[in-house]
């Protein structure tokens, strides 16, 4: 379990450099100031987690199966909440108007949460 909370942490923190740069070089001429602003702030939220991520899977004091809620909690998180967020940024680039799916990014935020609240937890009984 250990070796895949790590792998995506890693995974999501190079995925959240890479679009970082894109909308601040690739997007910069097509979206306008205040759509960046809200891709940057999915990339953001997408880094903190997958930094998160890596410290939960680095943790040896906390048993690998007592990990997973928070694994799950964080990787479903950061699928819905940032990635929703991209593609409500970039709406105006498709032709698929992605504010229907709006209601999907706060149920990301719920789930990001979810995966601090449980990761306290595991920490407040585990760790010495």
């Amino acid at each position: 379990m250990n070796r895949t909370i790590l792998v995506t942490g890693i995974v999501f923190g190079g995925l959240a450099v890479v679009l970082g740069a894109f909308a601040a070089h690739g997007l910069e001429a097509l979206l306008k100031p205040d759509q960046i602003e809200t891709f940057e702030t999915g990339v953001r939220y997408q880094m903190y987690h997958a930094l998160l991520l890596l410290l939960v899977g680095g943790l040896q004091q906390i048993p690998a199966p007592q990990k997973k809620w928070v694994y799950w909690s964080l990787t479903a998180g950061i699928l819905l909440f940032s990635f929703s967020i991209y593609a409500l940024a970039t709406n105006t680039l498709t032709a698929f108007d992605f504010k229907v799916i709006g209601f999907i990014t706060p149920l990301g935020g719920v789930l990001l949460i979810l995966g601090w609240v449980v990761f306290a937890l595991r920490v407040m009984r585990y760790v010495k």
